[in-house]
């Protein structure tokens, strides 16, 4: 069984994120993807990110009508800081042997993989679907395979969809009072409206 990973500090999760999970999930045939908030961020230590609950609670409200979609707080709930490595670990155990997974980043994510907490044995573990992003260039696979060898044969590029949504823009435009209705999934704009999320008192 295929199972895609979707790892994310979803802050919030938006529409973006549910276009690239299914269209992952349609083009390598897998039987679902995994959303995992994660749990302390190492590569964003200094910015500033909402509770887990809330961000667990909005992962939560998106997917539900989603059955091919499924939550996994395996990072929420593991102490220190997240490394998809340890995360990919945690999964594995918990899966059949034949099981593959496939973890799906932007090309952003996959141009930093060198950086990533032991991303020689993370390839071991899991394929990566490498997600295009809008002003952002192609990864180069040679370069990265000169600091990561063999990630060449674990990477495939998803290139043709291109999602011009981010998180950051959605909590700016909350933060100058604009509608976010279309870009985050309904529950979600309420749940941000219910909460006050990224206004400052």
């Amino acid at each position: 069984m295929n199972i895609g990973v979707l790892g994310g500090t979803f802050d919030p999760i938006h529409n973006g994120h549910l276009i690239v999970a299914e269209e992952a999930r349609t083009w390598l045939n897998l039987a679902g993807v995994l959303f995992v908030p994660t749990g302390q961020p190492w590569l964003k230590a200094e910015s500033p990110i909402s509770a887990a609950e809330h961000r667990v609670q909005m992962v939560r409200l998106a997917i539900a009508d989603k059955p091919d979609f499924k939550l996994s707080t395996v990072e929420i709930e593991r102490p220190g800081p997240s490394y998809m490595v340890d995360t990919m670990t945690e999964l594995q155990s918990r899966l059949e042997a034949e099981d593959e997974l496939f973890l799906i980043l932007g090309w952003d994510n996959l141009a930093e993989l060198p950086q990533w907490q032991e991303p020689t044995r993370l390839i071991t573990m899991c394929h990566l679907v490498a997600v295009s992003r809008p002003d952002f260039p192609r990864p180069n696979l040679k370069k990265l395979e000169a600091l990561i060898p063999g990630l060449s044969q674990r990477v495939m590029m998803m290139d043709k969809v291109m999602i011009d949504i981010s998180a950051s823009a959605i909590r700016d435009r909350v933060v100058r009072g604009l509608s976010v209705r279309h870009l985050v999934p309904k529950a979600v704009n309420e749940y941000i409206k219910q909460h006050r999320l990224y206004i400052s008192d």
